[in-house]
């Protein structure tokens, strides 16, 4: 679409149809009202960055699961910069991108429950790639990064062979190998930081993820679980 609202959006509409294979990709260079994480909206300058929403039909795994599939696009995005454009990359959980202590993507998820099913899910992302400037000074661009501009059809094509590797990945049934690698690469994981939980200042250690995808974070006397609206990265 040359201009959509969200391209998640249209997605939920167009995979209401029986035609609509698995793997149909919605992308557009403009979008206008994109969604993140905790309500957010993702802005963005027109035909400089990947703004693009993929459908997928995992009815093979458990909604208890679900998080897998975080953990399927988070990785994804984060193998394209890390090994395909040897860059240094980490996800803040539970699927930003981050370069440089900055915001680099922005991953939503919305999955569609049916019974013990998930009937469908939409994977929207937001990669800043040839934009320099930003309404916020926590976010970042490859542009930025790897002073280099990039052809997005091509970073979009080598970005969506990621996606599919990773999600037969998950098809075949290897989840301890996917959270092993999500773990792995977790922004702040091991290291000492505050966080604000609660209305509370503390200082912790991040250590994984359970079996939910909740955070896990150290304090110390014992190690607690975090959803997503119940803990803060401060410094």
């Amino acid at each position: 679409m040359p201009e959509c609202h969200s391209t998640n959006d249209l997605a939920a509409q167009i995979v209401r149809q029986p035609s609509t294979n698995e793997g149909t990709v919605v992308i557009t260079d403009k979008q206008t009202m994109g969604r993140g994480q905790r309500g957010n909206y993702w802005r963005t300058e027109p035909g400089k960055n990947l703004t693009f929403s993929v459908v997928l039909k995992p009815a093979f795994v458990e909604p208890k699961n679900q998080f897998l599939l975080t953990m399927v696009i988070s990785l994804a995005v984060h193998d394209l910069i890390q090994s395909g454009l040897n860059c240094a990359a980490f996800i803040k959980w539970p699927n930003d991108i981050m370069i440089e202590r900055k915001k680099v993507c922005g991953i939503l998820i919305e999955n569609q429950l049916k019974g013990n099913e998930i009937t469908h899910s939409i994977a929207g992302i937001g990669l800043n790639v040839n934009q320099k400037h930003f309404e916020f000074p926590s976010a970042t661009s490859l542009a930025q990064v790897l002073n280099k501009q990039f052809y997005l059809p091509s970073l979009v094509d080598d970005l969506l062979e990621n996606i599919e590797a990773r999600y037969l990945m998950l098809r075949s049934g290897k989840f301890t190998e996917l959270k092993a690698a999500y773990v792995s690469v977790l922004y702040w994981k091991g290291e000492p930081h505050t966080f604000s939980i609660q209305g509370l200042t503390l200082k912790g250690i991040i250590s994984g993820v359970d079996a939910a995808g909740k955070l896990l974070i150290d304090f110390g006397e014992r190690e607690r679980a975090f959803d997503i609206k119940e803990v803060e990265y401060l410094e």
